[in-house]
């Protein structure tokens, strides 16, 4: 591993997609979130992914600079059409206004159609929550995940994330995938060369699936199996309760927006699929005073990460301490990026950038 300077971090890769053609604003946007999603320790949604861009925006299947077109308009909603662009810039503007719209009316809500693979949804819900209000985003992805009891991929990994604020800092920060793992997972066991823990997924066989390099082609082409929902395979475990949560990720995004959904999302062998996204806020205030919330949201996290541990654990962490905890850390001691990742950006860097490795990247 090394540890890179977080602002150094943003800097090479807005740089990258600027020499792409990405705008400033956008670029800066990009690197952000994708850089966050290292700081947090999330790698699967991380800086390593800055190659699928690359290969989308060359492709012409990511553009920057677009205007998202307005569909439907109301003093608490908005709808766009995301025209293909930066899916990470444009959901954090769409967030943006979002909130501002919540900030007037109390609640809003963006569905978006036609977008670009968006980072880390934590990212997104945590704007809301640092603004005194409850956020929630949530994306649907390229069919990966199998239907309890069927044998084909039906709906994306479809994550869901939820945030709300506690006092000095503290926050409740849920950002899951509905299936018992991301494909990004995968591909950190691709890298890694590990086999796939059992419980995972399954391949065109219906059987557990343990190389990960099969799965992930066999699920690009939509031969078969893929990621099993929360609760894995059946129902002893509940897994038809993660099934439900991401059709319910469809339906918010999707359906809403009028954009794809099910096994019509696919990616391509060099980029991620069009996707739809949703969003949310709703300001405390108009449920009870903001400050009373967040005293008795403190409270709520202190006892759970006071609680004596089993045996063999050496503590309980509340959703989101860990990334939070991470994420300070790096920006104390840098960003921690495996070797070969940063082997990766930097040859890309150099490659796109177009000048000679030993002037250095960008």
């Amino acid at each position: 591993m090394v540890r890179i300077v977080r602002a150094e971090l943003e800097q090479l890769c807005s740089r990258i997609f600027q020499a792409l053609g990405i705008p400033p604003e956008e670029a800066a946007d990009s690197a952000e979130i994708l850089v966050a999603a290292d700081a947090r320790g999330i790698t699967s949604h991380g800086v390593a992914r800055i190659k699928r861009y690359a290969d989308g925006i060359k492709a012409g299947l990511i553009k920057g600079g677009v205007m998202p077109r307005i569909l439907h308009e109301t003093p608490l909603s908005l709808v766009l059409d995301g025209k293909g662009a930066m899916g990470l810039s444009l959901s954090k503007q769409a967030m943006k206004q979002v909130i501002a719209k919540a900030r007037e009316q109390g609640m809003a809500i963006c569905s978006i159609r036609n977008s670009n693979h968006f980072g880390i949804a934590g990212f997104y819900a945590e704007m809301a929550a640092r603004e005194d209000m409850i956020g929630i985003a949530m994306t649907n992805t390229a069919a990966l995940g199998v239907p309890t009891a069927a044998r084909k991929a039906m709906f994306g990994t479809n994550p869901i994330a939820f945030a709300a604020p506690g006092l000095e800092g503290m926050r409740f920060s849920l950002d899951m995938a509905t299936t018992t793992v991301p494909r990004g997972k995968i591909e950190v066991y691709q890298r890694a060369g590990k086999p796939l823990p059992p419980g995972w997924a399954v391949g065109p066989d219906g059987l557990t699936a343990q190389d990960p390099g099969s799965l992930l082609e066999a699920m690009l082409h939509q031969e078969g199996g893929g990621l099993l929902p929360l609760g894995g395979e059946g129902e002893i475990h509940g897994g038809y309760k993660g099934y439900g949560l991401a059709v319910l990720v469809d339906i918010l995004c999707a359906l809403t927006s009028g954009g794809v959904f099910g096994e019509a999302v696919r990616d391509s062998e060099i980029t991620s699929a069009r996707v739809c996204h949703c969003f949310m806020a709703i300001r405390l205030d108009i449920l009870r005073p903001p400050e009373a919330f967040k005293r008795d949201m403190s409270r709520m996290l202190t006892a759970l990460s006071s609680l004596e541990p089993a045996q063999g654990a050496s503590r309980v962490y509340y959703p989101g301490l860990k990334e939070q905890e991470a994420e300070a850390l790096s920006n104390t001691l840098g960003v921690p990026l495996a070797d070969d990742v940063w082997q990766q950006l930097t040859a890309l860097a150099t490659d796109t950038c177009g000048e000679q490795r030993s002037r250095g990247p960008c």
